[in-house]
């Protein structure tokens, strides 16, 4: 801060550089729209590999073009993309299950699962009282079971049900990935799973006790009294063993022991499997003098249940829903809104749709991309009983549909073909964006975003075949359209083949011919606008037009020295401007600063002649 001298002697005061350091964006964030398993519907999640994205949105499936463009991305270098799931409006449907209250005479607590699908039919809740007040609180177990295994699980314990703390609805909704409280009554807290007894207030309560067996009255503990609540737990689990006593193909029954004598313990029999139709009968004597409820008894509470379960209600049964048509494509891109930056926009179930409702979401796509000054890698629609394999074919697509020609976009031709997982390793065509998306990735990690995202280091990762092998002369017919093809050569294997955007074609004659021309352009507007955030509302003078000019120009010379820019000086490699010629006083008085940045791109090498002449009579020297 500026110094009052007041006394006599040396002051120091610290002057500002002038100097802000501008730092360039990423350039490889893909951004995936797709149908998938599980996961938030219509929200952009974030994933930084593979593994992420199986945990979060359940991985592969057959029905899923997008889960696959996933996979190949980050097996071709991909390291950070935003996915956005979606489906058929109001298809999609989440598991539910209705919890009663201990009397079974009203709903306590209705659960979700975390998001739509099949996979919430998977989960299993239990509850029981073994908790710091077990006469008003309660724990919750949520466990995914996947073929008799226990893939996830969460327990949330001392929950209430009434306001405060630990109230059930703010601990899962704050904590839960699996699941999400919907409705909760205050008055009344969930049954615990299995058969619960009344409180017991003495180990001599369980002498001299029976219960039924096999048919026949079974003393339960004789005159012995039970040395502790463990050891009677033990006796009555051996004595409800006997199958005449259990339901289904119940095998094991689970006896619990909550609280502490004096204070009223509860004594627990649990089924010992996740089917709803096991179970135990506990009746007799026995029975009636602990006080069970003499119900059938199951292990845990599963979703999507219906009334007949124990002390359930009438859940709802979750569904994947539809694989999305064009308007749930569209109207997803919009979940990428909040999204601070993606360059790499793929939407690779639009090949499953018509051709004109294809058109209409690569419209759409093209619009976005701009918007977010983003690169869009489109997938030709390849719907039923119809093959775009041909050259001829993808020509004609390409001519009677150029109003998807756009300088943020390309295309690529033909279709990768990978071994599919899911189908004994089998050979499946798939859509191409995820793959050149992961090139473009690689690329720019290895030589940055001014290199064109082809040529034999651009090889195609995890691609088997290509769905058309093409031949010189037929990439030579596609190249001047702006189709970019993927090859196949004998040494680098399948490669990218092209580096054309869709304004591209030789007739138009575009200034954004190239996708690393336009790519590093947009890197160059998104990292510009970002960095020069802190000229708002500064003076307009040329003390603020000569720290543009520092700042800018320091960023455009590291970029320069990198190789990013054609020339050999700086002179003649870019430009940035800023001052009384650019900003005249009428702007100025509107409050305006203009700034111009110019710079030489790279152009790629698309066509390398060699000049190959004999020369005769030559004498030797």
């Amino acid at each position: 801060m500026p110094v009052s001298p007041t006394y006599p002697g040396v002051y120091i005061e610290e002057v500002p550089s002038g100097v802000r350091a501008l730092t360039g964006v990423a350039t490889s964030i893909g951004a995936f729209v797709g149908f998938f398993s599980r996961g938030p519907l219509n929200e952009a999640v974030r994933v930084l590999s593979f593994g992420d994205f199986e945990r979060i949105f359940g991985g592969l499936r057959a029905d899923s073009e997008a889960s696959y463009a996933i996979d190949q991305f980050f097996q071709n270098g991909g390291s950070q993309a935003w996915i956005v799931r979606t489906a058929t409006a109001g298809s999609a449907v989440p598991a539910t299950l209705i919890l009663r209250n201990e009397a079974d005479t009203e709903d306590a607590l209705t659960l979700a699962a975390a998001s739509p699908g099949e996979w919430g039919n998977n989960l299993r809740v239990e509850v029981d009282y073994g908790t710091q007040d077990p006469a008003n609180t309660f724990n919750l177990a949520v466990r995914e079971v996947i073929d008799g295994n226990e893939v996830s699980s969460e327990t949330f314990l001392n929950l209430s049900m009434a306001a405060g703390s630990r109230n059930v609805t703010s601990v899962i909704n704050d904590g839960s990935k699996l699941i999400r409280v919907t409705d909760a009554h205050a008055t009344a807290r969930p049954a615990a799973n299995g058969t619960a007894s009344d409180p017991i207030l003495a180990l001599t309560d369980f002498v001299n006790e029976t219960m039924t067996a096999n048919g026949n009255g079974v003393s339960a503990f004789g005159a012995t009294t039970p040395a502790s609540m463990a050891e009677a737990a033990s006796r009555l689990q051996a004595l409800i063993r006997p199958a005449d006593n259990m339901t289904g193909s119940l095998e094991t029954v689970t006896v619990e022991v909550h609280g502490s004598l004096g204070t009223g313990a509860v004594v627990t029999v649990k089924a010992g499997t996740d089917d709803l139709s096991d179970g135990v009968v506990l009746a007799g004597d026995l029975a009636n003098s602990l006080g069970f409820n003499g119900a059938e008894n199951v292990q845990t509470y599963a979703f999507g249940g219906g009334a007949a379960a124990f002390k359930q209600g009438a859940g709802t049964v979750g569904n994947d829903g539809t694989v999305p048509d064009g308007a749930a494509l569209s109207a997803a891109l919009d979940a990428l809104e909040p999204v601070d930056l993606f360059n790499i926009l793929c939407l690779p179930d639009t090949v499953r749709l018509g051709d004109n409702e294809a058109l209409s979401v690569i419209g759409d796509a093209n619009a976005y991309a701009e918007k977010r000054r983003a690169f869009y890698i489109v997938d030709v629609p390849h719907p039923p009983g119809t093959t775009r394999d041909e050259v001829s074919e993808i020509e004609n697509w390409l001519d009677q549909n150029s109003t998807i020609r756009h300088k943020n976009a390309a295309l690529y031709f033909p279709r990768p073909r990978i071994a599919d997982p899911l189908d004994e390793f089998r050979l499946r065509t798939i859509p191409s964006s995820g793959t050149v998306a992961g090139v473009y990735a690689r690329t720019d990690a290895e030589r940055g975003v001014w290199k064109g995202p082809a040529g034999v280091d651009a090889r195609l990762r995890g691609v088997q075949a290509l769905e058309t092998v093409l031949t010189d002369d037929q990439n030579g017919v596609l190249n001047p359209l702006a189709i970019n093809c993927l090859r196949n050569f004998r040494v680098p294997g399948n490669v990218v083949w092209g580096a054309r955007t869709l304004e591209g074609a030789d007739l138009l004659a575009s200034e954004w011919k190239y996708v690393p021309v336009r790519r590093l352009a947009l890197f160059l507007e998104e990292s510009l606008y970002r960095g020069t955030q802190w000229v708002t509302f500064e003076p307009n003078d040329e003390s603020l037009w000569a720290q543009i000019r520092l700042n800018i120009g320091a960023f455009m010379q590291g970029l320069f020295r990198q190789g990013a820019f054609q020339g050999s000086n700086p002179r003649d490699a870019y430009l940035v401007r800023c001052d009384a010629e650019t900003t005249t006083q009428d702007d100025i008085n509107r409050g305006i600063v203009n700034i111009v940045v110019g710079f030489a791109p790279l152009k790629p090498a698309e066509f390398v002649i060699l000049k190959i002449q004999q020369l005769a009579g030559q004498g030797q020297g």
